[in-house]
């Protein structure tokens, strides 16, 4: 089994990336076989369950009051409304229910009804993740105790690169929220996005981060940005595919054992390229219509490629009781 590592060099996390392609494949997909059945794919749906009005202002995002995108805001949806979502999800063959609102930071009677909805799903047999933005100690340990098993705050890009992006916080802030969401027991879901005018050495300085944290994120999901009209990102140019590919490859050589999402982007990949992804090591996706604001590829669609490729929606997995 491969050893987990902490202390990556940025040179090293380089020399991955400069690998000729085949090779980082390779080395990539005996690292996946080591630790999955590379055949497995774990399979999540997302809902945003509070839409617009984030007083932040990242450069990607539509919901941002700061921005100009045509999205109307949207309250926090009620309990029943969640259920019913997740209950679909299930039947869709989603083992994780993801649930994202546009806060800074939540106060702490949205954390309570947030709380409602994790214990709601967690009791229909899925696994829970929550975005909600910063969270104070409490908050996390509050949505632990309902039942919760991922908190999802993504790096987003480098330390150098972030305030390219964001200007509302700081790449600080993003780590503090892990490691108070850590000190609650909870998993971490995080990652970043690829083509907001970021280097290489940016893409592996992110990497970088996330596999030097004490813990690997048990979940890094690896998003595409979707450029959407209205954000200061609208007119960026879209990540190259094979590079795509180099980012999630080095992604699994990093951090062998946590799930390595083919996240936000899909919609607009072909089936080979994404083929690749999961080539390469990525075995978690969303299923689903839509993410929280953008279009996601068709579930009948991604069934269709399933069975072209010979994989299969992973085993759900148990989550220790709290």
């Amino acid at each position: 089994m491969t050893t987990l590592r902490h202390d990556w060099t940025l040179e090293e996390v380089l020399a991955l990336y400069a690998l000729p392609f085949n090779d980082l494949l390779f080395q990539a997909q005996q690292i996946h076989r080591a630790h999955f059945d590379a055949n497995a794919v774990q399979c999540s749906t997302l809902l945003s369950i509070k839409t617009g009005g984030c007083p932040e202002d990242c450069g990607y995002c539509s919901q941002s009051v700061h921005h100009h995108a045509t999205l109307p805001m949207e309250p926090l949806l009620g309990l029943e409304q969640v259920l019913e979502a997740a209950r679909a999800a299930k039947a869709q063959g989603a083992q994780r229910f993801c649930m994202g609102a546009a806060w800074r930071s939540p106060h702490d009677k949205d954390v309570d009804k947030v709380a409602a909805m994790v214990a709601g799903v967690k009791a229909l047999g899925l696994e829970t993740c929550v975005t909600l933005g910063m969270l104070k100690t409490h908050q996390a340990q509050i949505l632990s105790a309902a039942g919760l098993d991922y908190y999802n705050h993504n790096v987003d890009t480098s330390p150098e690169h972030y305030a390219e992006v964001i200007h509302t916080r700081s790449f600080q802030d993003r780590l503090d929220t892990l490691e108070q969401v850590r000190a609650a027991g909870l998993k971490i879901c995080s990652g970043g996005i690829l083509g907001m005018g970021e280097s290489r050495r940016d893409r592996a300085r992110m990497l970088q981060v996330l596999a030097n944290l004490a813990e690997h994120p048990e979940s890094v999901p690896i998003n595409a940005l979707v450029p959407i009209p209205g954000t200061p990102l609208e007119d960026a140019q879209p990540i190259d595919g094979i590079e795509f590919v180099r980012s999630i490859a080095t992604a699994r050589i990093l951090m062998p054992r946590s799930y390595v999402r083919l996240s936000a982007g899909r919609e607009a990949m072909s089936d080979e390229l994404q083929a690749l992804a999961f080539l390469a090591g990525a075995n978690s996706i969303f299923l689903g219509d839509r993410l929280l604001t953008t279009a996601n590829a068709a579930t009948d669609h991604d069934a269709q490629l399933f069975a072209r490729l010979g994989l299969h929606p992973a085993a759900p997995v148990e989550s220790p009781g709290r």
